[in-house]
C-alpha cells in the first residue's frame, strides 16, 4: 500500500546529522539521507536530541512514542528492548524515538519528566498519554491503541 502523501516525518541522519523531511517510511523500513545518501534506519528507536524535538516529533504527521531516559538508569535498560520491539513492530505506523533527559533538560522539564524511565505517546503534536517506571503491557496497549 502507498504511504499517505499527507503523512510525513522530519528525522536527523546519524551520519552527515542533516534534517530530512521523509514521507512516511517511503522505502520500507529505511529511507535515505537526502545529504549523503546513506540509510536511515526507521524500524528502531532514532535518538532525538532538545534541538530536533520539535521537528520530529511535535510536527510528526504520525504518532510518536517517546522513551525519555538516562545512559546510567537501570530501569531504563529494562525497558529498552520493548522500546526496540514496538519500533520494529509498529514500522511505517508509528515513529519510536529517544531522549536523554541528561541532555535535554529543557525538554524533560517542559513535559514534567520527574522520574524515568517515562514514556510519552504524542499524537499531531500533543501529548496523549504516558507510561512511567517499567509498565510493558501498558506500554504496548498505548502503541496499539495509536496506531488503530
Amino acid at each position: 500500500m502507498p504511504a499517505d502523501p499527507d503523512q510525513f516525518i522530519t528525522v536527523r541522519c546519524q551520519f552527515c546529522d542533516e534534517m530530512n523531511q521523509l514521507e512516511q517510511f517511503s522505502n520500507g523500513h529505511q529511507a535515505p539521507c537526502l545529504n549523503c545518501a546513506k540509510p536511515i534506519l526507521l524500524d528502531r528507536p532514532l535518538n532525538v536530541s532538545q534541538d530536533d524535538f520539535d521537528d520530529t516529533v511535535l510536527a510528526s504527521s504520525i504518532p510518536v512514542l517517546v522513551d525519555f531516559y538516562a545512559d546510567w538508569c537501570a530501569p531504563c535498560k529494562m525497558v529498552a528492548p520493548l522500546v526496540d520491539e514496538l519500533a520494529r513492530e509498529h514500522s511505517g505506523r508509528m515513529l519510536v524515538v529517544k531522549i536523554d533527559t541528561d541532555h535535554a533538560a529543557k525538554i524533560a522539564e517542559q513535559y514534567s519528566i520527574r522520574s524515568i524511565p517515562t514514556l510519552v505517546l504524542f499524537k499531531e503534536g500533543e501529548e496523549i498519554d504516558r507510561s512511567m517506571g517499567f509498565e510493558p503491557e501498558r506500554v504496548r496497549i498505548l502503541a496499539e491503541e495509536a496506531v488503530a
